[in-house]
């Protein structure tokens, strides 16, 4: 019996999604504003020491474009920000938890990689 090659296309939205979660960082800021709620940028850079202020800043624009993540102030007159996600980051929270269980179940570090960041 011939199997009949069948036309693969990607999705579109598929693609768009792992190029803007698949960008280095962009998982690990998503990961931290899930567990941790809205945070300051003193806060987030922190929390990810490996990422410089400059690119942080970059990708914090980038996501808040992809409407994933929002600025709000912390008072009426207050110059200090805070970073949160938005509904749309938010509904990462299951496709997010499914991934860092697959990492502890698969992903294998060198020594290395265990003292890093």
């Amino acid at each position: 019996m011939e199997m009949m090659a069948m036309d693969y296309h990607l999705c579109p939205k598929f693609q768009k999604t792992f190029t803007v979660l698949g960008k280095k960082w962009n998982g690990l800021i998503l990961d931290v504003l899930l567990e941790g709620g809205a945070q300051r940028f003193s806060q987030l850079a922190e929390k990810i020491p490996a990422v410089s202020d400059r690119v942080l800043v970059e990708r914090l624009k980038e996501l808040e474009v992809e409407g994933l993540v929002t600025r709000k102030s912390l008072g009426p007159d207050s110059l200090r920000m805070e970073y949160c996600l938005t509904e749309k980051g938010q509904d990462l929270r299951t496709a997010l938890l499914a991934l860092r269980r697959w990492s502890e179940n698969w992903i294998e570090l060198t020594p290395a990689e265990m003292t890093e960041g």
